[in-house]
């Protein structure tokens, strides 16, 4: 049984390379240059072709190279009878909440604000935030969003969590679902979005959800570029609703050049860069479930087709 990797957008010569070195001659090919198509069962894939499945008639699994799998549930001819999988490591986990950490002390601190002065060489000091001044609220309690908020409790914020449904965490205040939303936001002065992309979460950064944060929220979106309205952000941020934006996922990636986030005051760009999968630690369990697929075993980490995740 072979593996294909279909990895649009990235090198891929890691994944190679750790999947040889852990298995000594494993069949690993590498998209498009596939071989028999009959022969692949077993697909690791980021952002591939549309379409590009239904070229593998024995495809039994579609392993995520990350965390997410939206990139793989979008394509609309993805075959019925395939498993998806995603990534769930430690190295992965605690990259992203150390990466939101940071992003939540820059905006306490304002040290974009300071950066930004020292170009001028102005000295001009400002008030800053405590702990005890912001309540942050979590969009997202999977795996990701659950160490994140517990992460920050620790440090003596205080911690809320929304999610499709309730997830009960020491010291973390529980929201979840539409009805609970809006008491959510209004208490809420750091927004972090670390929630699946699925139909019913697309477009949740709007106007709509800006306007039920405190004044000066500030928003922090390290899940994917389609849960954010880009001009609704452009647009609270130029009446002084919110404070600040920091952004790591973006619609188009790379960002273009000519995009209005890059020379935006109170945005913060980086690109893609908050948790990114180290092939060396993820491996062992792409060739776990490589070897469960064989033995007819369920598969680790199985994706729900119908909640997205």
């Amino acid at each position: 049984m072979s593996i294909l990797i279909i990895n649009q957008g990235r090198y891929l010569g890691h994944w190679v390379t750790a999947l040889t070195e852990r298995r000594p001659g494993l069949d690993v090919r590498v998209y498009p240059d596939a071989g028999s198509p009959d022969e692949i069962e077993f697909a690791l894939a980021w952002n591939h072709p549309l379409g590009a499945f239904k070229e593998f008639p024995n495809l039994k699994c579609i392993a995520s190279t990350g965390a997410g799998v939206d990139h793989i549930l979008r394509d609309p001819e993805l075959p019925a009878q395939v498993q998806v999988t995603r990534i769930v490591d430690d190295n992965l986990t605690q990259d992203m909440a150390t990466f939101v950490v940071a992003q939540v002390l820059n905006h306490m601190r304002d040290l974009h604000g300071y950066k930004a002065a020292q170009n001028t060489s102005s000295w001009k000091q400002k008030r800053y935030l405590r702990t005890q001044d912001v309540t942050i609220g979590v969009m997202g309690m999977g795996v990701l969003g659950s160490h994140t908020a517990l992460q920050l409790s620790q440090l003596g914020f205080k911690v809320l969590g929304w999610s499709r449904s309730a997830k009960l965490l020491e010291g973390i205040g529980a929201y979840a679902g539409p009805e609970e939303l809006d008491a959510f936001l209004s208490s809420s002065n750091i927004l972090i979005c670390l929630l699946p992309l699925t139909k019913e979460t697309a477009n949740i950064l709007n106007k709509q959800t800006f306007e039920k944060l405190p004044q000066d929220a500030f928003v922090i979106n390290v899940a994917r570029g389609e849960h954010l309205v880009e001009e609704d952000l452009i647009e609270m941020l130029d009446k002084g609703h919110l404070s600040g934006a920091s952004l790591d996922v973006f619609r188009t990636e790379p960002l273009p050049e000519e995009h209005p986030f890059w020379s935006h005051p109170k945005i913060n760009v980086t690109p893609h860069i908050a948790s990114v999968t180290d092939p060396a630690s993820a491996v062992s369990q792409v060739l776990e479930n490589y070897d469960r697929l064989r033995n007819g075993e369920d598969l680790l980490n199985l994706v729900s087709r119908t909640k997205g995740y």
